[in-house]
């Protein structure tokens, strides 16, 4: 049978005292020791970074503000005709009440499917909706309202020609003026969601009705935002595209 050779005997020889010898035995198995941890590190690492670089490849949502908090710089005021003077102060966009409707369009292209919309909006004055967004389905544009038809109602104009006050997307809440509100809306291939605060007040799966916009707000297409005999605030506009299908329950 063949002997495994000691690593004290293999670094030194046999002819140290026994003593000395086995410092070394204890020196050289921790050296052995450290050099596997370190290789297993090492080995951790270069997966890491793999791994890493392949995250770095991977598509990411691309962000875009809509509003620089100057000016209206990628905006036209829409000419609905009676509209109120819109201007920009203390970094919102006021929306000054108009008979019937003030607004502004987006002259920068816009994304139709996979993407969310955010902003912040607040009603200064009046009594009807003061922020009603028009964002494009694909081909078809659509519109969420918030607190419209008398200060409170929510929901999508139109779904197979019913507005928003006719439809299942209909909701009611209070509003409280000069009080912002986070509002959120996200378009996919297969639905139709939106938010205040965190709140979700619409959830439309897209189906073989028709989506459309009432005629009042057909200027605010492709993407607007108006309101109705209303005055209001809005700030922090920001348009997302998605990637990927949102994980369920998001």
């Amino acid at each position: 049978m063949s002997r495994i050779a000691r690593p004290d005997r293999l670094l030194i020889g046999i002819h140290l005292p026994r003593a000395a010898r086995a410092g070394c035995a204890v020196l050289m198995l921790t050296l052995v020791a450290f050099q596997t941890v370190r290789s297993a590190d090492a080995e951790k690492r270069a997966a890491d970074a793999a791994t890493g670089a392949k995250d770095d490849k991977a598509p990411k949502d691309k962000k875009l503000s809509l509003f620089d908090g100057k000016s209206l710089a990628g905006w036209k005021v829409t000419k609905f005709g009676g509209e109120g003077d819109v201007h920009v102060k203390d970094g919102q966009i006021v929306l000054e009440m108009g008979n019937d409707l003030t607004g502004i369009t987006a002259t920068k292209k816009v994304p139709t499917s996979n993407y969310e919309v955010s902003l912040e909006a607040m009603r200064l004055r009046g009594s009807d909706f003061f922020c009603g967004l028009t964002f494009p389905v694909k081909d078809n544009p659509c519109t969420l309202i918030v607190g419209g038809w008398g200060g409170g109602l929510c929901g999508l104009s139109s779904i197979g020609g019913n507005d928003a006050s006719e439809n299942e997307t209909s909701s009611n809440r209070e509003f409280v003026s000069n009080r912002w509100y986070r509002i959120r809306l996200r378009v996919t291939e297969k639905k139709i969601e939106a938010w205040i605060d965190d709140e979700k007040i619409v959830k439309h799966t897209l189906d073989d009705r028709k989506l459309s916009v009432r005629l009042e707000v057909e200027l605010s297409r492709p993407f607007g935002i108006a309101t109705w005999q209303t005055a209001a605030a809005l700030r922090k506009i920001e348009i997302r595209e998605l990637n990927a299908t949102p994980a369920k329950g998001k």
